[in-house]
């Protein structure tokens, strides 16, 4: 579409919000948008819809149909009601969980979204505060309901909220609930079409006795309780960075044993503002430096952090120095790999049908810990939702041990089907005592995975290209990716090719096309070389960003060569970064 082409078809979307079925402030909003000389603003508002991606829909508050606001909000909860009341027709009641995080407006959106449902005879299990999202997947199954929604933006921006949905099996909604979802919203053409009237009999307030529940279910994954009780006083650091882990994690980690929690005062303040970060994103050294300094003032053994919305767990150790270092996802993952496979083996729980699952950008060590233990592997797509699809076609067949992403995502119990920060900060620290007892620190842990597993060293690169011209970039650096390939990669040369779009795989060392064994298409690349290398490209579903995965593997067979590995594999990656035109 031209610019002229395009401005002429964004003014006449943002006219329809100057109608009488919008309020007051957003109309002034939009109509400042249109006066404006600098049409800018009123295209990035209006340029496109919200749609759901791996983290349902998440955007920049503000008013326009390309921003999260009561209407926008409001027609995803009518669309989704009108889906709800299709799909479960033969129910007599359809029923939804609403809760939502720390973030601006959150509990706004959550009371409008939970009116809606009800305007639309649905029933409503409201949270009374703010709840971590994981607790949201918990309710659905808990309650029989047939879905439910969080109001998040998870790790992102205060400028951001977002809407998570969830289908009956507490999972994110995937195929074709995501797709005749939006085909639903896609039919409200304006704010008169949405009932917000609600009909308060159908809404139903919660809130202790369902986290009382959850923290008694979360108890019963425990792999080492006899453990925790003799080092029980191990001083962990906790920060829930502003967000809704304080409501849960430090009562969930006094349920498992542990009895010196030590708070970041700070930090506890809820706030949607996050004032005391500049990104509320455990994935950020920035995030965690109190936390960090907390534990150096008080001598403390691990720290522990999680996300606005509590499912993504961040976690800091002391190395061989005494120095201080960040666990990256890939790390974190390594460890619940190894500590649940290791423990189930110790406890005599592996019977032989047991199955854990990773995406595909996350690190290739743990496939190798799943095989030499005879536990089965599936890898799947980025997205949380994925790991549930495999749990839900698994159930009553094979069972789940754990399941991960690099992107600081765990799930250790399968009654949840979303990434867990509760449960995760909780087998941290069960992980750290367990390491204690054999004389180890999580540090030494770690390195002891690597040298029985084979080192690997993971590097992310997150490339940021904001707006509709920056998604016109990014789709053209895939396009190039694609139809140039690289021969080499960091002086490696590339010897297999994964294309999830077309599900194609092609092995460059026979010449041979394979299939990829997905369940749907994805906008992915991968990569791989004769020395192991792996390097995944994918636009993120949920940011303005372009990201690319830098996976390099060296084996082993001691400490000193540990070191050396680490050097070694940096110089890989600055020539991998060279190879792809990133650096």
């Amino acid at each position: 579409m031209k610019d002229d082409e395009l401005l002429e078809s964004v003014k006449k979307k943002a006219r329809i919000w100057l109608g009488p079925e919008y309020d007051e402030n957003t109309r002034s909003q939009v109509q400042a948008m249109l006066d404006k000389e600098d049409p800018a603003e009123l295209i990035e508002s209006f340029y496109k819809d919200l749609e759901f991606g791996t983290g349902g829909l998440r955007g920049i508050m503000g008013a326009g149909s390309n921003r999260m606001n009561i209407y926008t909000v409001g027609a995803a909860t009518q669309g989704l009601s009108n889906y709800l009341l299709k799909e479960f027709a033969h129910k007599e009641q359809v029923k939804v969980v609403v809760g939502h995080d720390c973030r601006n407006n959150s509990r706004m959106f959550a009371e409008i979204s939970a009116d809606i449902f009800s305007a639309n005879g649905i029933q409503v299990y409201l949270f009374d505060a703010l709840r971590p999202t994981p607790e949201i997947s918990y309710t659905i199954r808990k309650l029989g309901c047939q879905s439910g929604i969080i109001l998040t933006a998870s790790h992102n921006p205060k400028e951001y909220n977002g809407y998570k949905a969830y289908w009956e099996d507490g999972a994110q909604m995937i195929a074709p609930h995501d797709k005749n979802t939006i085909a639903e919203v896609n039919k409200i053409r304006n704010a008169g079409e949405i009932k917000f009237k609600p009909k308060k009999e159908l809404i139903t307030i919660i809130g202790k006795e369902i986290d009382e529940q959850y923290i008694s279910d979360l108890k019963t994954i425990s792999l080492s309780s006899g453990i925790i009780k003799r080092y029980n006083d191990t001083k962990i650091v906790y920060t829930p960075i502003h967000g809704t882990g304080v409501r849960l994690i430090p009562e969930a980690l006094q349920a498992y044993g542990f009895t010196n929690i030590i708070h970041v005062d700070e930090q506890d303040v809820v706030s949607g503002d996050f004032p005391t970060v500049v990104s509320p994103n455990p994935e950020e050294p920035a995030a965690l430096a109190m936390a960090v300094e907390k534990a150096k003032a008080t001598d403390a053994e691990l720290v522990l952090a999680s996300d606005p919305d509590a499912d993504r767990v961040g976690a800091a150790v002391k190395n061989d120095a005494g120095e201080w270092m960040l666990l990256n996802g890939n790390q974190t993952a390594l460890l619940f790999v190894y500590y649940l496979i290791t423990r189930w083996k110790e406890l005599g729980k592996l019977k032989g049908n047991e199955y854990i699952v990773k995406t595909i950008v996350t690190t290739e060590t743990i496939r190798t810990i799943a095989e030499r233990n005879h536990v089965e592997l599936f890898d799947v797509y980025t997205g949380f939702k994925w790991i549930a699809d495999i749990m839900r076609k698994q159930e009553g067949k094979k069972t789940y041990i754990g399941g991960g992403e690099e992107s600081y995502g765990f799930l250790c119990e399968d009654f949840v089907r979303d990434k867990d920060a509760v449960s995760a900060c909780c087998i941290l620290a069960e992980m750290a005592v367990y390491a204690k007892e054999q004389g180890l620190s999580l540090y030494q842990l770690l390195r002891k995975i690597y040298l029985e597993y084979g080192y690997s060293k993971e590097v992310n690169i997150s490339v940021v290209k904001q707006g509709k011209s920056g998604a016109d970039e990014i789709e053209a650096m895939m396009k190039q990716y694609r139809e140039h390939p690289p021969v080499e990669i960091g002086g490696s040369k590339v010897t297999l090719i994964y294309d999830y779009a077309s599900l194609k795989g092609l092995s460059l060392t026979d010449n041979e096309e394979f299939s990829l064994n997905m369940p749907t298409t994805s906008n992915v690349l991968q990569y791989f070389t004769e020395n192991g290398t792996k390097i995944s490209i994918r636009p993120s579903g949920t940011e303005p960003k372009i990201k690319f995965y830098c996976e390099v593997h060296t084996d082993v067979k001691n400490a000193e060569q540990l070191d050396l590995a680490e050097q070694t594999a940096l110089e890989k990656v600055a020539l991998i970064k060279q190879s792809l035109g990133i650096a």
